[in-house]
C-alpha cells in the first residue's frame, strides 16, 4: 500500500443465519378433559444459529366463548429458564416447557402459541 495504488483487490463473503427455533414435538394436542381439569404436555425448544444470549417469551392466543366472553385457556412456564444460553461451541443449551390448557367452561380449540426472542424474531 505505501501510496502505491496498484491493484489491491479485497473480497469478503458471509451467510446470513436468522435465528430459529425447533419443537419437539413439532405440534401438540392435547386430550379432551373434563372442565376446570388441567391437560398439559412437556415440549422441549431446541435453539438454533442464536449468535447471542437472549430470552424466549411466549404469546397466548385468546379464545371467544359461546356467551361472546374472551378467555385465554393456556398456561406455559419454563420450569429451568427461559434464557437460551450458548456454551462455548456456539450451540445453545435446550430449553423444557410445559403447555397447559385448563378452562372452566366448554370449548375446542385450535390456535397457534408464539415464542419470540427479545428482537422479536
Amino acid at each position: 500500500l505505501n501510496d502505491n495504488p496498484s491493484g489491491y483487490k479485497l473480497t469478503l463473503s458471509g451467510t446470513l443465519t436468522s435465528p430459529k427455533l425447533n419443537f419437539h414435538p413439532p405440534f401438540l394436542m392435547l386430550m379432551p378433559v373434563p372442565l376446570d381439569v388441567e391437560s398439559g404436555a412437556v415440549v422441549t425448544i431446541i435453539p438454533q444459529e442464536f449468535i447471542r444470549p437472549s430470552q424466549i417469551r411466549v404469546k397466548l392466543p385468546e379464545a371467544e366463548l359461546a356467551d361472546g366472553t374472551r378467555s385465554c385457556p393456556f398456561s406455559v412456564q419454563f420450569p429451568e429458564g427461559q434464557d437460551i444460553v450458548l456454551s462455548s461451541d456456539g450451540t445453545a443449551k435446550e430449553l423444557i416447557c410445559h403447555i397447559s390448557f385448563r378452562s372452566p367452561k366448554p370449548m375446542s380449540f385450535l390456535g397457534e402459541i408464539i415464542f419470540i426472542d427479545h428482537e422479536e424474531n
